[in-house]
């Protein structure tokens, strides 16, 4: 339990990356590995820097009768999630998608005109059809930059290319005053993913003999910019490092 000067401490440290809680969705069963379905939240992530403010993910799209039955979403919009934390739509300068499944783009059409920074590979799947809502993806002003890789969008925010969940999957790195945060998307569903993650890779640097569980080859450059948080698309809980 922290003490009350700890707490005290965490309040003076500057913001430069907020949470939007925009609804959630019901997984199914038959999708969670186990008995029962799961509930699992729809995170976005505001990026305030001397350069703009930046959208890492905007939300649920509508989607087809078929898909809303499935997955049965509960939608918080994100203007009302942005007003919230004291901001607009045409406040938004940028928007980053970690990938274009219908949970993380959907609120992309409400800010046509906006550059949207996605990878080409995730770009050209999408376009392909029977991946996500196609009126998600090229809406009227819809505006893309294409990477290839890794880029440095503004001074100390980095986008790192994390496939697995989807071939063009990305995150976001945000350097801040405090520490290094990664804002990770859907890289892995669950922090303790990532956290058996790290420890795989720790277990393999400090030469444990196999069998070992393997762990995914973006997670040495990750590692590289010396996180301190790490955050996620469906999980609310958040990784720190042990030390």
């Amino acid at each position: 339990m922290n003490s009350p000067q700890a707490v005290r401490r965490l309040d003076h440290i500057p913001q430069a990356v907020r949470r939007l809680d925009l609804g959630y969705f019901v997984r199914p069963a038959a999708e969670t590995g186990g008995a029962e379905p799961r509930v699992e939240p729809v995170l976005a992530y505001l990026v305030r820097h001397d350069a703009g403010l930046l959208l890492f993910d905007t939300g649920i799209g509508a989607a087809d009768p078929e898909t809303e039955a499935h997955y049965r979403p509960r939608r918080r919009p994100l203007a009302a999630a942005l007003a919230a934390a004291g901001h607009r739509l045409a406040d938004v300068s940028l928007v980053v998608n970690c990938h274009l499944h219908f949970d993380h783009c959907g609120g992309n059409p409400l800010l046509a005109g906006t550059p949207v920074l996605v990878q080409a590979a995730e770009l050209d799947r999408a376009r392909r059809g029977e991946y996500t809502v196609d009126a998600l993806i090229d809406f009227p002003g819809a505006v893309y930059e294409e990477l290839r890789g890794e880029a440095e969008v503004w001074p100390g925010v980095h986008i790192v290319p994390t496939p697995g969940h989807t071939a063009g999957h990305q995150s976001l790195v945000v350097r801040q005053p405090d520490g290094t945060v990664v804002l990770a998307g859907q890289a892995r569903d669950f922090t303790s993913e990532f956290a058996s993650d790290q420890l795989a890779q720790q277990a393999a640097l400090d030469g444990v003999g196999a069998p070992l569980p393997g762990h995914p080859p973006w997670l040495e450059r990750l590692n590289e910019f010396d996180p301190r948080r790490v955050l996620f698309a469906h999980d609310c809980s958040v990784w720190e490092p042990a030390r």
